[in-house]
């Protein structure tokens, strides 16, 4: 799949930052209308390993990784099936739209089923007519060829100058490939879940070494996953009309949020070069009534 690298390293400048602190931000949004942001780097390679076969995956109402599966097996010409967490809504909401319309077969099922079919118990096996013959990826790309696909991402353009960066977590698997990539940079993870402190264990499951070089940060969740606070639309109002970057209510904002917040503690030392990885999502924001957001 083609995708661009053009212009996807932005420096910025705040009225928060201060003086001694560098920092830009890796706009992984504008590499691909559709698959952007990391969930092209967590689906390549399992596209790769899949061939032919049909793909099926998980994710919630909100899931930026079931529409970027979707677009990518468009892309592709294989089939997608997405086992989706909970009842039918009524209306669907933008992202499973846009999920269908891309071609995807949704399968709506109770959390607990849900968990059952993630984890290959019972119910999995009371199931096999949607799990037979399919390329199964997890949920949010959680696997070895995620966590591959990941590595990739600090090397589309130079940013060996930096000496943190920064990025949301969500299923932890982009957190592990930025480990993996051997760096030598200090990797600190924003957990956009609320006391999901089972992450570290999940991270550490697909390093390929042991490593001290990163964290997770579980402050700045702002109530939970797909939760938001008017602290948090007000920062990425602000951010935007400061930068011209656009962030999402689920991922994205919670990291800035968490970056500006840091900055005030000073967690940087002085002299910092901070990288923020922008992980795409944006669509997230559509479920928001008109106006709340600037962009």
């Amino acid at each position: 799949m083609h995708f661009s690298t053009k212009d996807i390293l932005q420096h910025f400048h705040t009225t928060w930052l201060p003086g001694d602190i560098q920092a830009a931000m890796l706009r992984l949004d504008l590499i691909h209308p559709l698959v952007q942001g990391n969930k092209w780097f967590k689906l390549k390679y399992n596209l790769e390993a899949a061939g032919n076969t049909k793909i099926l995956t998980f994710g919630g109402a909100y899931s930026n990784h079931i529409v970027a599966t979707a677009a990518a097996c468009k892309l592709y010409g294989l089939k997608s099936i997405g086992i989706i967490r909970g009842e039918k809504p009524a209306i669907p909401g933008h992202t499973l739209q846009k999920a269908a319309e891309l071609g995807m077969e949704l399968h709506y099922v109770s959390r607990e089923l849900y968990n059952e079919l993630k984890s290959g118990g019972e119910m999995a096996r009371l199931m096999q007519h949607l799990l037979s013959d399919a390329y199964v990826i997890p949920e949010g790309g959680h696997n070895a060829e995620g966590a591959r696909g990941c590595e990739d991402i600090l090397s589309l353009t130079d940013t060996s100058a930096f000496t943190h960066v920064l990025c949301a977590v969500g299923s932890g698997t982009t957190l592990a490939g930025l480990v993996n990539a051997n760096t030598q940079q200090e990797i600190i993870g924003i957990s956009a879940l609320k006391g999901a402190f089972s992450l570290e264990g999940e991270v550490e499951s697909l390093l390929k070494e042991p490593s001290s070089h990163w964290q997770i940060l579980h402050d700045f969740h702002e109530g939970g996953y797909a939760k938001f606070t008017p602290a948090l639309l007000d920062t990425m109002n602000d951010f935007y009309r400061e930068t011209g970057i656009p962030t999402d209510r689920v991922y994205t904002g919670k990291m800035v949020l968490a970056f500006r917040q840091l900055l005030q503690q000073p967690f940087f030392p002085a002299g910092s070069r901070v990288l923020l990885i922008h992980s795409g999502g944006l669509q997230g924001n559509e479920s928001l009534k008109p106006g709340v957001l600037c962009f």
